[in-house]
């Protein structure tokens, strides 16, 4: 579904503003992770909820963006291997990023950047040379701003407009 449709060794480093991105590691986190999804893609655009959830949830990467004083903010997953083939032409380097979700009181403060910035982590930790999303048209400002370039028509997923983005992956940075 959208870009609607990594995990570094140490403690997660926090973003400016007192927000923290982690790879959601326990239940708690993946389910706070759900929530946020819940709250924007079900909620707010109107994607049913039994596609919002897919098998794929169950082995993705989750990130998750809290506040310091824990609420959720924003999450995002990855697919890679074998589960991320079919999203993005079968290459096994190449991940697939999917789910980016920003509550609406934590959005233009930098929390969707930094989910992203952490799934390129990962993505990276995990050998990948690449990363494919599918991000709603509305969005694609937001994804070329961060080295993402669209390709390949404009398709509708849950009844809304997506174009398929790539970004290479370089070193991270020192």
């Amino acid at each position: 579904m959208s870009a609607r449709d990594g995990a570094g060794a140490g403690a997660p480093e926090p973003e400016p503003g007192g927000v923290e991105v982690r790879v959601a590691e326990d239940a708690a986190d993946r389910e706070a992770c759900f929530r946020v999804r819940k709250d924007v893609f079900v909620g707010e655009q109107g994607v049913p909820e039994d596609i919002e959830y897919d098998a794929y949830d169950a082995g993705a990467l989750h990130v998750l963006a809290v506040r310091a004083d824990g609420v959720p903010l924003g999450t995002g997953r990855l697919l890679h291997g074998a589960a991320a083939a079919a999203k993005t032409g079968g290459d096994p380097a190449v991940g697939s990023l999917g789910r980016l979700a920003v509550t609406r009181a934590a959005r233009g403060l930098g929390v969707g950047a930094a989910l992203v910035r952490a799934i390129e982590d990962a993505a990276r930790a995990h050998g990948l040379s690449a990363v494919d999303l599918h991000a709603q048209t509305h969005a694609l400002g937001f994804y070329e701003r961060l080295g993402y370039v669209a390709y390949g028509p404009e398709f509708p997923d849950a009844g809304i407009p997506h174009r398929s983005m790539r970004k290479a992956l370089g070193r991270p940075a020192v």
